[in-house]
């Protein structure tokens, strides 16, 4: 953490899911590990001397969780902001009890301008509808609500009639970034996406919602020449990334630790990150194996990174330029 700034806590609670979305590779997983309460009271201590203030957890689909709300009761008795991601399916059934356990934030994911198109891209019927009556439902009790947006060939077109919905249902947040898949993506024309999108990024923030972020594409001629000829997201600007003095993000069924929520993602041999536990099994949440990794990629990200968020990168700028940044904009 660098001065008062209070860093992010990611966890993956588990990897099961209920949708079969295309992009995934948890698509309709049935894994049976699950993130305890008891591993989350191990956690917590170490997470408050590390100077943690947002935890978000993450999946698979977070609401398949059976403790879930527990877990977020907990995050919120030690005096963290908790967050979630979900597909929203089961969201309008247990907004009002996440409400009650403290939930600061929810996010969730929607690719679709209509149910005709999101349903198909999640293969999972209903979802559309659901996700937005759990959008509504959740502002009314109070909770943040952000929208994460995976945007590629297929539904580029469909994004400018996505903002209206979201601005319509009130969303306070909209995350969007670029479809990475293992193969090259390609699209019909680099000028008709920035002719459809860019009108997204530079709307009145007062009358639409606009993105958080860096566009998907990137906002300089560099980094779209990377992205639409070579497949590089945008990343953080150089010559630091300041996401990696912020950010830790856990996957405890692999026992590893990151400096960065893209970094698990990111090609390459190993495990990567930093081992969760020593030798005795005991917790090191800030150990000094996972601060060497963060600080190579602090370093060396926007060099070598493939795969960065457009928050992950917009942060980091607005941290060089600015020196701050407004809460739960990671």
């Amino acid at each position: 953490m660098s001065g008062d700034r209070h860093r992010y806590l990611f966890i993956r609670i588990l990897e099961a899911c209920n949708a079969d979305c295309f992009m995934c590779e948890f698509a309709l997983s049935r894994d049976s590990y699950r993130f305890t309460v008891d591993d989350f009271a191990e956690l917590l201590p170490q997470a408050v001397d590390a100077g943690v203030g947002y935890v978000r957890f993450t999946g698979g689909e977070p609401l398949m969780h059976r403790q879930v709300v527990q877990l977020v009761e907990a995050g919120t008795a030690a005096g963290m902001r908790m967050s979630l991601i979900t597909n929203g399916f089961r969201l309008p059934q247990m907004v009002d009890t996440l409400a009650a356990a403290g939930l600061a934030q929810i996010v969730v994911s929607i690719d679709g301008s209509s149910g005709a198109t999101h349903d198909v891209y999640r293969r999972t019927p209903g979802c559309f509808d659901r996700a937005l009556e759990g959008l509504r439902a959740a502002r009314a009790a109070g909770i943040l609500t952000r929208v994460n947006t995976v945007a590629g060939p297929h539904n580029y077109e469909q994004l400018p009639e996505l903002q209206r919905v979201l601005t319509e249902a009130g969303v306070s947040q909209w995350e969007l970034s670029a479809l990475k898949l293992e193969r090259t993506i390609t699209y019909p024309s680099r000028e008709d996406v920035l002719r459809v999108c860019d009108p997204i990024y530079t709307g009145d923030p007062e009358q639409v919602l606009v993105p958080l972020g860096k566009r998907f594409y990137g906002d300089t001629p560099e980094e779209q020449d990377a992205f639409f000829d070579q497949g590089v997201t945008p990343r953080a600007s150089l010559p630091l990334c300041y996401v990696t003095d912020d950010v830790i993000y856990l996957d405890p069924k692999q026992g590893r630790a990151f400096g960065c929520s893209c970094l698990p993602h990111r090609d390459g041999d190993g495990p990567g990150g930093a081992p969760l536990r020593d030798e005795q099994g005991r917790v090191f949440l800030d150990s000094p194996a996972l601060r060497k990794h963060a600080e190579l990629f602090r370093t060396e990200g926007p060099r070598v990174c493939n795969g960065c968020s457009t928050t992950a990168a917009g942060y980091s700028d607005d941290m060089a330029r600015l020196g701050a940044v407004p809460a739960w904009h990671y």
